[in-house]
């Protein structure tokens, strides 16, 4: 509640205002880049990206002065940034799992807090990442704004007013057939053409990832980690579900819902199976669903106006939306003022893999998440270890070794591994370190 003070107050101290060197200046980048010059006791030092001439030209795109532009270090390698003395906090927006785990355990390596906006590498190795930070003194943490951080918030809220949990998760637009969905078809599902949004600067790849269901396992996964819910055996399914109707649907089934336990994670989807539209989706936003602890507390969500099932015992709490790196300066104030990460992987409890969206052959390069080859879906951490299932986010530029039938799992013995490489080191060190017990005992 006294956040923005405690910004302003550091701005008056010798420190001066907490300095942020950001590696990606993508467009979750620009929209943090966007506030920072109306955030007392926040500055940008440093910006590291592949192409310093574009982050140049986002910065003059949000509206940054020439002034601000020339006093600020660009940079192509994130290494680079993350050692430079004028940075207090890193932030990751870069999406890349690989690059993502470098600069984490860098940042650790430099006594530097870190937000991560790279949720896939969160996903891939986040219970490692976090104990080795927690270790170094530094914070990590999950970035405000996009839907983990969010849920995780809503999820701690319930738990500190001394609800339990029925179920976690956000809205997205959905459909089955949308897990076949490419880079080269997923532009109509968005309004747009092709020429459309190359002109914006849309990657589709990424955009495709949001469609064909990897983004929310991944997403999904985060605040399964973070939180200690879990997934169902057989991750999402997406039930349809409009705010009016949430704590309906998403109870246990033996109250008569459609979650498989209490203490689920779901992603609800804004479309009816037919592709009607649900009334009053939760599209962009983010919910959790509570249980009353008694009669009294069931009879106050009755006075107060909750929506609640039938029973009244479940009632259901949202947001209706999310601005990913509008909201961004919480974390990082969060960090830097407070010691406090915005949601961080507290254990390995559910994990995305690699699926075939149509026949795979041996000898196929894989293209990784949003792209034409496979789709992450999200699994009990369990499963996944069990089956020996590739992680979504190691399944790029990887050679398959043998077929893989359409809707497939993707397994660690189907390719070509590069043992050699740190994110693959480190995705197995998390695998040993923090294999939930039950996977440790079918082993």
């Amino acid at each position: 509640m006294n956040l923005a003070a405690l910004a302003a107050a550091r701005a008056s101290t010798d420190q001066g205002p907490v300095k942020v060197g950001l590696i990606g200046a993508g467009k979750f980048g620009s929209m943090f880049l966007s506030q920072a010059p109306t955030t007392a006791g926040l500055t940008v030092t440093a910006i590291a990206d592949l192409s310093p001439a574009r982050a140049k030209a986002s910065c003059t795109a949000v509206g940054w002065a020439e002034e601000r532009i020339a006093a600020t270090t660009f940079v192509e390698a994130g290494s680079e940034l993350i050692a430079r003395d004028d940075v207090d906090v890193v932030v990751d927006a870069t999406g890349h799992p690989a690059a993502g785990i470098a600069h984490a355990l860098a940042a650790a390596a430099q006594g530097k807090h870190i937000v991560m906006v790279n949720v896939e590498a969160d996903v891939l190795a986040g219970p490692l990442l976090a104990e080795t930070c927690r270790k170094a003194g530094v914070v990590y943490s999950m970035a405000y704004g996009d839907q983990p951080a969010l849920t995780c918030e809503l999820v701690d809220w319930a738990r500190a007013c001394g609800f339990s949990v029925a179920a976690a998760g956000k809205g997205t637009k959905y459909l089955p057939s949308y897990h076949a969905s490419t880079p080269e078809s997923v532009w109509p599902h968005y309004g747009l053409t092709p020429e459309q949004a190359e002109a914006a600067g849309m990657n589709p790849q990424m955009f495709n990832s949001f469609l064909d269901g990897t983004k929310s396992g991944i997403e999904m996964a985060a605040i399964a980690n973070g939180t200690g819910l879990a997934p169902a055996p057989d991750g999402l399914s997406f039930p349809p579900c409009g705010v009016d109707d949430l704590a309906q649907v998403l109870r246990p089934s033996e109250a008569g819902g459609q979650l498989h336990h209490s203490g689920q994670v779901e992603v609800i989807s804004s479309l009816e199976r037919d592709g009607r539209p649900v009334f009053r989706d939760l599209r962009w936003g983010v919910y959790v669903v509570l249980e009353a602890p008694n009669d009294y507390a069931a009879a106050c969500f009755r006075q107060y106006g909750m929506n609640t099932d039938g029973s009244g015992r479940y009632a259901a709490m949202y947001k209706p939306f999310h601005l990913i790196g509008l909201e961004l300066n919480v974390s990082i104030l969060s960090a830097a003022l407070r010691g406090e990460a915005t949601g961080q992987a507290t254990g390995f409890r559910g994990d995305v893999v690699a699926t075939a969206k149509r026949a795979l052959k041996a000898g196929e390069t894989l293209d990784g998440e949003g792209g034409y080859c496979v789709w992450g879906k999200l699994l009990p951490a369990e499963t996944s270890l069990a089956g020996g299932a590739l992680p979504i986010g190691l399944a790029h530029g990887v050679t398959l070794t043998r077929d893989i039938a359409e809707g497939g799992t993707v397994c660690w013995a189907d390719v070509q591994v590069d043992e050699t490489s740190q994110a693959v080191q480190i995705r197995r060190e998390m695998e040993r370190r923090f294999a939930p017990s039950a996977a440790r005992a079918a082993e």
